[in-house]
């Protein structure tokens, strides 16, 4: 069913993404609520890599505009909905899809001050500031869908603390918007990916541990019950049915993109 997002103005946040021999889920997203029918601003902390994916929708017949913005800084979050609305003239969907881990994070005993810090920040008091930024204007208009990206790890883990615990927020932070919106028809519901072949898993997880990416797919693949990894594709056509009109009766839902992995006991 072509057309989803028809007359749709939608902001997805973290629609560029790290190099990589696949996609990632922002970028994914981008492209496919286009296609869809949604004119797409692109946003990304590093420009190029907004323009980029911009440029792809424009080559695939859809409209889309980029704007660098760090969503660490209110200011910034404030300046992607005022370009939302100077572009396009209303904001009827927000995609949050940044998402940062790494860098000194670990087991409790392990992970660092700074890392914790940095991850939280990024990951959900970021979240915040562009929810927090975008609620007046869908409110105002009568209505909006927000989709926020979060992980498996918001409740499985226990070997990257920090990661786990902002994802865990993300969670709950969902389920809050959802509940103190809801009268004014502001949804907000989260996908929740589980083991994706995408750039930044792939390719980061080889990187830093010194192994091919073709061992640690082969590895991850393994790990996955339906028999391999999702990709950036199956969370973005999740995300899809969140901010469609289909959803228009769902909101505070975190909805597993995971082939499995959440309900498996043993």
């Amino acid at each position: 069913m072509a057309g989803r997002l028809q007359g749709k103005a939608a902001v997805v946040v973290g629609a560029g993404q790290t190099p990589g021999e696949t996609i990632g889920n922002g970028r994914a997203m981008a492209l496919l609520f286009a296609r869809e029918g949604a004119d797409v601003l692109c946003v990304d902390r590093v420009r190029e890599r907004a323009v980029e994916t911009a440029e792809m929708i424009a080559a695939d017949g859809g409209r889309a505009g980029a704007i660098e913005a760090d969503i660490r800084k209110a200011a910034d979050c404030a300046a992607i909905v005022a370009e939302a609305m100077s572009r396009f003239g209303r904001l009827d969907i927000l995609v949050n899809n940044v998402g940062i881990g790494g860098g000194g994070d670990g087991p409790a005993h392990r992970l660092t001050e700074e890392a914790f810090d940095r991850i939280l920040d990024v990951n959900l008091k970021g979240m915040w500031l562009t929810i927090r930024a975008a609620l007046p204007v869908m409110r105002e208009q009568g209505g909006g869908s927000i989709v926020n990206t979060s992980s498996l790890a918001a409740i499985a883990g226990g070997a990257q603390t920090a990661y786990e615990v902002s994802k865990a927020a993300v969670n709950r932070l969902t389920t809050s918007v959802a509940q103190s919106n809801a009268r004014h028809r502001v949804r907000c519901n989260a996908v929740q990916p589980g083991l994706m072949d995408t750039p930044m898993a792939v390719a980061g997880i080889a990187r830093g541990s010194g192994r091919s990416e073709a061992e640690v797919r082969a590895e991850r693949n393994a790990r996955v019950p339906i028999g391999e990894m999702g990709t950036a594709w199956d969370t973005a056509y999740a995300a899809l049915f969140l901010a469609s009109d289909e959803a228009r009766f769902v909101t505070g839902a975190i909805l597993p993109v995971d082939g499995g992995m959440g309900v498996r006991i043993g």
